[in-house]
């Protein structure tokens, strides 16, 4: 395919010097039928060739040869490039239906594609649709492989958002929780609840509490410390000073620590320096054995000093 390339657009050249120097529209149809008859399609396609030869029809204002061409395309080829050409076409048109039809093969050919479903769904809300909107992203949600689910799951939240319900809005970031405890999510919970929709800063600091508790309970430092920060943010925004402070309170101390490294057959390779977080509330094992290391710290700073007291007086 590789070869193929430089081939193609010298194929396109010749179409566009019969179309815009010679001023020949039937010759430079003649060329891209030329060209598409000789392409392995089997084996390979150019989306490029079958989109330049769809738009010289419609530019010869020959809708109906068009569509043919893009329906052909759509089976031999079946690029992502095709179908987006082809919706665009029909929406221009002002061909609602057409784009339904076409979104619904796009997807029976591509239905892990969430950019795909989300500008369906957005068709739909351009409409007015707001139930068949719903119903696109329900069924996109659903899918068991996404390319992207972050984006799918953002735009319906922010889709049932626009519309004003919140209950909603709430049960699918309820759903998404159940899938996933990422700490993005978390802090967007959050800022909903604080929003005027959502349930007011009570709703949002309990959101933020149960974020809290759970990446506690996972073991996630990091991702701790920057749900404290969203927390704090949020506080300074909307909250009062005492709020603050008690985020504040939470935030951890960050410490430098050693850790061995290994290559994969386990084999050590030397030690590595990292930070690790200590949190006001932790307990445990490992909050007394950092007592333990404070303390040690301490004692040798303090004999460190004597023995300088010391050395001065020899003096």
């Amino acid at each position: 395919k590789e070869y193929w390339k430089r081939y193609i657009y010298l194929w396109i050249y010749y179409a566009l010097y019969e179309e815009l120097q010679m001023d020949d529209l039937d010759r430079a149809t003649q060329v891209y039928q030329m060209c598409l008859s000789i392409i392995p399609h089997k084996k390979f396609s150019f989306s490029k060739i079958w989109i330049y030869a769809a738009k010289l029809y419609v530019r010869r204002r020959d809708l109906v040869a068009a569509r043919k061409l893009l329906g052909r395309a759509i089976g031999q080829c079946g690029k992502e490039k095709i179908f987006l050409e082809y919706i665009t076409l029909e929406q221009s048109l002002g061909e609602i239906d057409r784009c339904r039809t076409l979104y619904n093969n796009y997807l029976k050919a591509m239905p892990h594609n969430c950019q795909a479903w989300s500008k369906y769904g957005q068709l739909e809300k351009s409409l007015g649709e707001s139930e068949r909107c719903r119903a696109i992203f329900e069924l996109a949600v659903s899918q068991p492989a996404l390319d992207m689910p972050e984006m799918l799951w953002k735009g319906f939240i922010d889709f049932e958002i626009d519309e004003g319900e919140a209950d909603k809005a709430r049960k699918l970031y309820e759903r998404l929780l159940e899938r996933t405890g990422h700490v993005k999510v978390w802090i967007s919970f959050a800022q909903f609840e604080g929003t005027e929709l959502g349930g007011g800063l009570k709703e949002a600091r309990a959101v933020f509490n149960r974020a809290y508790d759970h990446l506690k309970e996972e073991g996630l430092s990091e991702e701790r410390v920057l749900l404290l920060d969203a927390w704090k943010t949020f506080e300074k925004t909307k909250g009062d000073a005492k709020a603050v402070e008690d985020v504040e309170f939470r935030m951890p101390r960050r410490i430098k620590r050693k850790r061995m490294q290994t290559d994969e057959n386990g084999n050590e390779l030397g030690w590595e320096e990292y930070f690790d977080y200590h949190f006001p509330d932790d307990d445990g094992a490992g909050a007394g054995n950092l007592k333990i290391l404070e303390m040690a710290a301490k004692w040798k700073k303090m004999k460190e000093t004597e023995n300088e007291d010391s050395d001065s007086d020899d003096d």
